[in-house]
């Protein structure tokens, strides 16, 4: 997966992932507002809007107690316990 950080700031990071569409984008957005002081996270793949940008740039803002590439770090750890907790009901299922 290939990130580019577009803008960073303390309380609030943007950043390109290449190569992802709606669906990863959306459990890892889920994920981010699940996370404690995220205040806002969102997505957009819009070409017409992004100047022919058609990789997914993820927006995610803190509240100042927290930085916001911990929080990113946070939501993608939040997103890998949901898909192991998904895979052993699967599994405990089958």
């Amino acid at each position: 997966m290939d990130l580019r950080v577009i803008e960073k700031e303390d309380t609030m990071l943007s950043i390109e992932i290449a190569g992802e569409d709606h669906t990863f984008m959306n459990v890892l957005k889920g994920a981010l507002l699940e996370t404690e002081g995220v205040t806002a996270a969102t997505y957009d793949v819009n070409p017409d809007q992004s100047g022919g940008q058609t990789d997914p740039v993820l927006t995610l803002k803190t509240d100042a107690a927290v930085d916001a590439l911990d929080a990113l770090e946070n939501g993608a750890e939040r997103v890998i316990e949901k898909t192991d907790d998904f895979e052993a009901a699967f599994d405990a299922a089958a």
